[in-house]
């Protein structure tokens, strides 16, 4: 097993429900889908982010579009116009989550990481712990 970085097997979609900050991983292969069916957890996600999610994860498989909908609880200080967080709309989530690391079989193909990350915003910035 090797351990990689999410953004090299998948891909995200971010954005505001309210309070709550929902954020789509969508997987490259039906291969990919099986592993993050068991890599990405509602325990796992919520640790990533346990720096603004106050009110838990919860988690849906779309497995016909070989995607993970995770919904943040209670992530966006009261969300849209009610927070004062740079980030009202939660539209930075879903790369916060892509940077999560997690383990893959070792023959599995990934992007590279030099190339996944060739223009990312520095990682204190985005308020995740990885």
């Amino acid at each position: 097993m090797k351990r990689i970085r999410l953004a090299q097997i998948a891909h995200a979609r971010s954005g505001d429900k309210g309070d709550d900050s929902n954020v789509g991983i969508i997987a490259d292969t039906d291969e990919v889908y099986e592993i993050l069916l068991d890599e990405l957890t509602e325990e796992r996600v919520a640790q990533h982010f346990a720096r603004i999610v106050r009110g838990g994860v919860t988690r849906h498989e779309v497995p016909n579009l070989r995607a993970l909908n995770f919904i943040l609880h209670d992530s966006l200080g009261g969300g849209g116009t009610a927070s004062l967080k740079t980030d009202a709309q939660g539209k930075t989530h879903g790369q916060a989550l892509l940077l999560m690391e997690i383990e893959v079989p070792d023959d599995l193909p990934v992007r590279p990481v030099e190339e996944v990350f060739a223009d990312a915003i520095p990682v204190p910035m985005l308020g995740v712990d990885t």
